[in-house]
């Protein structure tokens, strides 16, 4: 699949963010169906706010401060105590999650994160394969560098991006078997040492990444055998 849009590459938020916004568009078109009740929750919790704090100006400003005193401490009471739930649930109970979902091969759920000046992207992934009677759920930890499926001049490249994914989270290959490939697979070299310690800015650390995946390229991708 060819490169669809440019980025800075220079730019780890948005190469992060480019990369996250693939994530469901790759997993929609294996038929998986997005659960977005961690999404609601968090919709309901910052409008509730949004609603206190506009319902108190408007009470307010049309009965005048002596009418409204007497709800203004609860309001504010309210609003706050939204607010620290909002923010504990972004936090805490979603934790950077991407993307949860279903499909015919299980349940999935993405959360994405990447360090400071590192551009290796970083996956909590929690799956549980069907039929979920028996199999119990599981948590993989994945990591690639983003040059896997970036170029130099900042497209991004969709098909390297699945390849990773599709070797790496069970649910997923078994949903796209022709993107499995046995050289991307936990224990390869998305989980090669990079001498990090020794380079002493992002660039040196974005070349020894892009010499990786050179060498990584160069090596070849044999498919599984079905």
């Amino acid at each position: 699949m060819s490169a669809t849009q440019k980025i800075a590459v220079h730019s780890l938020p948005d190469l992060k963010n480019t990369t996250d916004d693939a994530l469901p568009n790759y997993l929609h078109s294996l038929k998986f169906k997005q659960i977005h009740t961690q999404t609601d929750v968090r919709l309901a919790l910052g409008y509730s706010a949004v609603i206190i704090a506009g319902a108190l100006f408007y009470f307010d400003w049309k009965f005048g401060w002596e009418a409204s005193k007497p709800y203004t401490a609860p309001a504010v009471a309210a609003y706050f105590l939204l607010n620290g739930a909002f923010t504990y649930w972004l936090w805490f109970a979603e934790g950077g999650v991407v993307y949860e979902g279903e499909g015919k091969t299980g349940k999935v759920r993405i959360s994405s994160s990447t360090k400071k000046h590192i551009p290796i992207y970083e996956c909590d992934v929690v799956f549980t394969p069907a039929p979920y009677s028996s199999n119990p759920q599981q948590k993989i930890h994945i990591r690639a560098p983003l040059t896997r499926w970036f170029t130099s001049d900042g497209y991004f490249i969709a098909k390297p991006f699945q390849q990773w994914l599709a070797s790496e989270v069970p649910v997923i290959g078994e949903a796209d078997p022709n993107n499995v490939v046995e050289e991307i697979g936990r224990g390869s070299a998305a989980d090669q040492t990079f001498d990090i310690n020794n380079a002493t800015n992002a660039m040196e650390i974005l070349e020894q990444l892009k010499a990786s995946g050179a060498a990584t390229t160069a090596g070849g991708g044999r498919r599984r055998k079905a």
